[in-house]
């Protein structure tokens, strides 16, 4: 995926306008994603209706506050705006963890081209290997929201990552390589704990669980045997004493 913008500088839209320019930092940011190419233009009313759906539907998959880890997606603004005021005007109120191309980049036009763009707003969707999975996802979007993502995960078979731990893009954590190992098992681990408690209450034995609790409960008779009775030695040397 990486490939399509070698050698070009993407644009992460946030408030300093941090240019991503090193092929590995490109890879980080694209590896094993599913790409969304958004052409668009400010002055296009159809795109000015369409960006908050697009804007939500991307935070709603990506922001941390919706969900437990951001979904393996990433969005390149691929402006077809006449002016470079127009493309930062319509980028203002958009996602930070978006990514644009500079305006004076003719690569914005020769995308066009080379997806067969006819119409904006478009959404082209690419697999991580750079393969189209959908030509144009305008529609779907507005019809399912961020359902979409899941059928799009499934048809490109993308390699899930939810085994591992969220990650921060500008300061990514650094992780032994069995980790990911050791994460699956403690979550088979898990539901084998969950699978099992359930079994109790399953079979139609209520008493199941109160009966696990008082096999494990010592008898008064063993406790005596295998302990000291503090309290009847204490009961019979008041004796003595009275």
């Amino acid at each position: 995926m990486a490939s399509l913008f070698s050698g070009r500088i993407l644009i992460r839209n946030n408030s300093d306008q941090d240019e991503v320019e090193t092929e590995a930092e490109l890879s980080r940011r694209l590896e094993n994603r599913l790409v969304l190419l958004f052409f668009g233009a400010g002055a296009c009313p159809q795109c000015q209706a369409f960006a908050p759906v697009l804007k939500d539907f991307f935070v709603r998959l990506t922001d941390e506050f919706y969900v437990l880890r951001a979904a393996q997606l990433a969005l390149i603004y691929v402006s077809q705006d006449p002016t470079e005021e127009q493309q930062d005007l319509f980028l203002r109120d958009m996602p930070e963890k978006w990514l644009f191309l500079p305006f004076h980049d003719d690569l914005r036009r020769d995308l066009g081209r080379q997806f067969s763009v006819r119409r904006l707003p478009a959404v082209v969707v690419l697999k991580p290997g750079g393969d189209v999975l959908t030509s144009d996802a305008t529609d779907e979007i507005q019809r399912l929201g961020p359902a979409c993502f899941a059928n799009w995960q499934e048809a490109a078979e993308l390699l899930d990552r939810s085994f591992l731990q969220p990650e921060d893009l500008d300061e990514p954590v650094r992780r032994s390589i069995t980790e990911p190992l050791r994460r699956r098992k403690y979550r088979v681990d898990r539901d084998a704990g969950r699978g099992r408690g359930r079994s109790c209450h399953d079979s139609g034995d209520p008493q199941g669980m109160q009966g696990m609790v008082r096999a494990n409960e010592p008898s008064s008779a063993s406790t005596r045997a295998g302990k000291p009775d503090f309290l009847g030695q204490e009961s019979d040397k008041m004796k003595e004493e009275g």
